[in-house]
């Protein structure tokens, strides 16, 4: 497959103004962007969307189905067989693959690994970019993930990039997996190397890279609390509505 190609330019269309509100979180992995995301859209009243759960939800399939992520015709081959439903219970999304809810089996090392590679797949981005665009028209929305302000929402109301120091980031995601007993073998240090090569990969694949939007609100969480960055990002919001 010819990766100079951009599928996303063919699905690029203009963000017409709806009359929602949006807010892009972007950011690698560990800045607390979906803490932060979640606690800011419940704030606001607003709608959160998880992008990577998205992705994260056709990684399960993958796994499953004994894919590998690195094998981008096979990955390509398969994603017509997956049927993609998101749905909000009591505050909480919900990723349903082929009509099984598939929520609880998104948080570990070997889905996140997954996930980070199919997520340079053009067609695999194509096929989310239109579902996550569509919700952002008609709901106000907090939207978090790693290309939403320069892709996805680049007419968002807001656009907040997220960082933080690669051993911070592994410190974090060695907690919440302990906390969630998906440590599954992984260690701080390995936790660390996998941060800084999907950091790597994410910021250098050619398709919709990592970066902050021109006009991002940039903020470093690394000495920060959950509370010092969401106020941040509420009062940068208020300016802009």
């Amino acid at each position: 497959m010819n990766k100079n190609t951009d599928p996303l330019q063919s699905a690029e269309k203009s963000i017409g103004n709806s009359g929602t509100v949006s807010v892009a979180i972007d950011g690698p992995s560990g800045v607390g962007k979906t803490s932060i995301a979640r606690s800011i859209a419940e704030k606001r009243h607003y709608l959160y969307i998880d992008t990577g759960a998205m992705f994260r939800a056709l990684a399960v399939y993958y796994v499953k189905k004994g894919i590998p992520a690195e094998d981008e015709e096979q990955v390509i081959l398969h994603l017509p067989e997956i049927s993609l439903d998101m749905k909000h219970k009591e505050g909480t999304q919900h990723m349903i693959v082929n009509g099984t809810d598939v929520t609880d089996e998104l948080r570990t090392e070997m889905i996140s690994h997954a996930a980070s590679v199919i997520s340079q797949y053009g067609a695999v981005r194509t096929r989310l970019l239109e579902m996550q665009r569509m919700i952002a028209e008609t709901e106000n929305v907090v939207m978090d993930g790693r290309d939403i302000g320069t892709v996805v929402l680049p007419k968002a109301t807001l656009k907040a990039f997220l960082t933080a120091r690669p051993h911070v980031r592994a410190e974090r995601r060695y907690r919440q997996l302990e906390a969630l007993g998906k440590l599954d073998g992984a260690t701080l240090e390995s936790i660390e190397k996998d941060i800084e090569e999907r950091d790597y990969r994410d910021s250098h694949r050619e398709i919709a890279p990592l970066k902050p939007a021109d006009d991002a609100v940039i903020i470093d969480t690394s000495d920060l609390t959950i509370g010092e960055v969401e106020a941040k990002i509420l009062g940068a919001l208020e300016e802009r509505i």
